[in-house]
């Protein structure tokens, strides 16, 4: 596969895991009994000044969670791009395939700290990829 084929699939993979954490995330609903509910009702109802803003903890959740998703659509639509300038010159891509090869292992670290498995399989799978994009990319780069 070519380096420019490679980056459009991560990219594909990137945009499911925007879909699937957007989707999942916004229609989450508590499932785990009442103290998951009074756990939720308790984050929505205090607030506090946070850096000069109020704001409840479940609100900073729930920021955090869309951001996670609209980061996972930015990268879809950077690799989709780079699989573009990787279709002339794949050695321009590889420092920046590097880098997000390294931020996604580091993402997934983090998702195996403090998640659970379901995130951390696009991440899983999108690092492998970044590493068999930066494998060829190197090969197309000797020749």
């Amino acid at each position: 596969m070519t380096t420019s084929t490679l980056l459009r699939v991560t990219a594909v993979v990137a945009l499911l895991q925007f879909f699937g954490h957007a989707a999942l995330f916004v229609r989450a609903k508590p499932t785990h009994g009442d103290a998951e509910v009074t756990v939720v009702a308790a984050m929505k109802a205090h607030r506090f000044n946070f850096g000069g803003s109020m704001r409840s903890y479940w609100e900073m959740y729930f920021g955090y969670g869309l951001e996670a998703a609209f980061i996972c659509l930015v990268e879809a639509i950077l690799f989709w791009q780079l699989a573009i300038i990787a279709g002339t010159t794949p050695a321009m891509v590889r420092p920046i395939i590097a880098l997000f090869l390294v931020a996604n292992v580091a993402h997934a670290i983090l998702v195996t700290r403090y998640f659970f498995l379901v995130p951390l399989v696009p991440d899983i799978l999108i690092a492998l990829l970044l590493a068999w994009t930066l494998v060829m990319s190197g090969r197309s780069a000797g020749r």
